[in-house]
């Protein structure tokens, strides 16, 4: 079995290491357009089976070569490549799934469908963390129940030390969090799917050991859920998890014109606040310290006529043995789980899917188990 990963960032890292802990392949290839840090990570597995490779994503034919003779290929690169290596996947009859990150192109993935069930292919996006790990959570907590009322997405990714002022360090690009924050939500509200504002309805919420967090609405952590749960589930919504007072500091930014992307003439000069927002919060949120992800997906309906709620929880740390932050473990470990399955033949149905409709929840949970990411399910009757 031999496999594709693309790019050589730090989720490319977690995900290869977690592919090279499986006997079961007998090649990772990991490609990126700066060879070196493909070396790096292979020098730091010490495996024969990772192999580096340079390769411009930009090129479809290298792609495409790149490709061929590998069952399955994970992306681990800036969202807005990944149309482009879905459509060289399929053309080259290799399976496919990625990190996601933008809805637009997953859309374009979608148009995919048919050349993908003519080709034998499975194309599977949005993979990582949210979307992708709470979007297989979900579909686990109503598999059993009927009547589903509402489904609560809770997630969160924080230092373990907080620094002010927003006590928040950047764990991904600064700009898709500021796309997060400031693009509206989709949500499915007494039975229809609606768009409301990020930066919302704030709640309380609580861990052991992280207690009086606080919760609020952004973008982007369902996919495509609101859709595919349409008829099966009442309510459904996503918020982000952050330190208390972080809400109110984002929002009076945003008030202030913070996130707006009019240029301004400053000096003569055209700037974006967006751009120079998005450049001052990596500068002064880099802290490279260790983190924590928070997460719980509670799902409230009847099994056998009986009120109950099934809970996922997932609270997961920095690892000093293998030095893979929780957002690299979490993110990665999904992803590579999923490009596993689908290598295995575990996902049998072609064309481009939905995870939450196809990937089988007990053994990716299980999967997620052997690898250290502790998933706690409990059914409390109401």
């Amino acid at each position: 079995m031999k496999l594709i990963v693309i790019g050589a960032g730090m989720m490319a890292r977690a995900i290869t290491f977690n592919l090279a802990q499986r006997e079961e392949i007998d090649e990772i290839c990991l490609v990126d357009r700066e060879v070196k840090k493909a070396e790096q990570i292979a020098d730091w597995l010490s495996d024969k089976r990772v192999v580096p490779m340079r390769l411009d994503v930009t090129a479809p034919r290298a792609v495409r070569e790149a490709m061929h003779g590998c069952v399955a290929a994970v992306s681990a690169v800036p969202y807005f490549l990944n149309l482009s290596l879905a459509q060289a996947a399929v053309a080259s009859g290799t399976h496919f799934c990625d990190l996601g990150g933008d809805k637009r192109i997953v859309e374009k993935e979608f148009a995919l469908d048919e050349q993908a069930k003519q080709g034998r292919v499975t194309v599977i996006p949005d993979c990582g963390l949210a979307p992708g790990l709470v979007n297989i959570l979900t579909a686990g907590a109503i598999a059993e129940l009927t009547d589903v009322e509402v489904v609560k997405i809770r997630v969160g990714g924080l230092p373990q030390r907080p620094h002010p002022p927003l006590d928040y360090q950047i764990v991904f690009s600064p700009h898709a969090l500021i796309n997060e924050y400031m693009e509206q939500a989709t949500i499915i509200h007494d039975g229809n799917a609606v768009k409301v504002s990020s930066l919302t309805e704030p709640e309380e919420i609580s861990f052991p050991g992280y207690e009086c967090l606080e919760a609020f609405r952004t973008s982007g952590g369902t996919s495509t859920l609101p859709q595919t749960m349409l008829g099966r589930v009442a309510n459904l919504d996503y918020k982000t998890i952050r330190y208390p007072g972080h809400l109110e500091k984002i929002s009076a930014m945003a008030t202030l014109g913070f996130f707006g992307t009019t240029p301004r003439l400053v000096d003569k000069v055209e700037v974006s606040p967006r751009e120079l927002a998005a450049q001052l919060l990596g500068e002064n949120l880099s802290f490279d310290e260790p983190d924590v992800v928070l997460l719980r997906v509670t799902a409230n309906g009847k099994i056998d006529g009986r009120a109950v709620e099934v809970c996922y929880q997932i609270i997961d740390h920095f690892d000093e043995k293998t030095g893979l932050s929780a957002m690299m473990r979490t993110t990665g470990f999904p992803a590579a789980q999923v490009v596993f399955m689908l290598a295995s033949g575990w996902i049998k149905e072609y064309g481009v899917l939905t995870q939450e409709t196809c990937v089988p929840h007990e053994e990716f949970i299980a999967g997620l188990r052997r690898f250290g990411i502790e998933v706690e399910r409990t059914v409390t009757k109401q």
